[in-house]
């Protein structure tokens, strides 16, 4: 096959694709790789010659190369993941308007364009996460206390464009990443950027029934096939709280050959069936990694 994988600076070197993009180039795939940030491109031409399998994005949020790969969609190609399904998700204020009304567990969302306005939000919300809609990585997320905190936070938040605020949703200090590749499902517990005192280590944990249905029902709501959620454990049952399109798979056994094999699969057309992945994933509580 001849692939086209769109990475943006921040990923040149990185582990994910790269290690995606190596593993395709031994099993005999022609890739392309195109810097979105880094190049000039003549976007009359850029994807008019159609020759290539399948177009592949990993870029940070924000960034140009979503608009390369919406020009590829729209010239009829395959997209990975699919160009409307990174969009929604990467801006997180849709996504949570999406999630909640398609009755994914979600937080309340405020969404605000300046952080003034979050003056606006009632009291009775608090605490609250604030972060900026198009954020990834944990950058600029900070957990308000209460209402009299806001005035020292907005020239922090300042600059930051469109922002969302979400009631806190209690829990342990951890976070549960899901990763999606295909049809299986793996789980990690991570340390929650909003408690910076917690182990940081991110080690594998065993993915139940429940959070596997759920990620599937993610994957589902989205339209997404590569993806990874956040997941808080909260007193009322798990609660997501993003999602985020070709994540970075860490602890993910042997992730660039089940990466590179999803891509394969989906250049193909062939696709999961994420009411059959719930099923399969998880019908008890396994350790992530298992062979399922």
């Amino acid at each position: 096959m001849k692939l086209c994988f769109l990475v943006e600076e921040n990923y040149r070197h990185d582990g994910m694709p790269v290690e995606v993009i190596r593993r395709l180039h031994s099993w005999g795939h022609q890739v392309d790789v195109l810097r979105p940030g880094g190049s000039l491109h003549r976007m009359t031409e850029v994807v008019s010659a159609g020759s290539h399998d399948a177009w592949v994005l990993k870029t940070v949020s924000g960034g140009p190369g979503l608009t390369l790969l919406e020009a590829a969609a729209a010239a009829g190609m395959t997209t990975v993941n699919d160009a409307r399904a990174i969009r929604g998700v990467r801006d997180k204020a849709l996504a949570a308007a999406i999630g909640r009304s398609r009755g994914l567990p979600m937080p309340t969302t405020y969404a605000a364009a300046e952080p003034e306005l979050l003056a606006d939000i009632p009291e009775s919300e608090y605490p609250l996460v604030v972060k900026p809609a198009h954020g990834s990585s944990g950058r600029a997320v900070h957990l308000l206390a209460a209402p009299d905190r806001l005035p020292a936070l907005v020239p922090v938040l300042r600059g930051e464009g469109l922002l969302i605020a979400q009631p806190y949703v209690p829990n342990a200090g951890v976070d549960i990443k899901v990763y999606c590749v295909g049809d299986d499902f793996y789980a990690t517990e991570r340390r929650s950027p909003l408690h910076p005192d917690r182990p940081h280590r991110e080690l594998r944990v065993p993915l139940s029934r429940e959070v596997a249905a759920l990620a599937a029902q993610v994957g589902a709501v989205y339209g997404l096939d590569l993806y990874g959620l956040d997941v808080l454990l909260g007193p009322d049952g798990p609660v997501v709280v993003d999602v985020n399109d070709f994540p970075s798979f860490r602890q993910v056994p042997d992730a660039a050959s089940r990466v590179a094999s999803a891509v394969l699969a989906l250049a193909a057309g062939e696709r999961p069936t994420p009411a059959t992945a719930a099923v399969t994933t998880a019908p008890v509580p396994v350790a992530v990694g298992d062979t399922l």
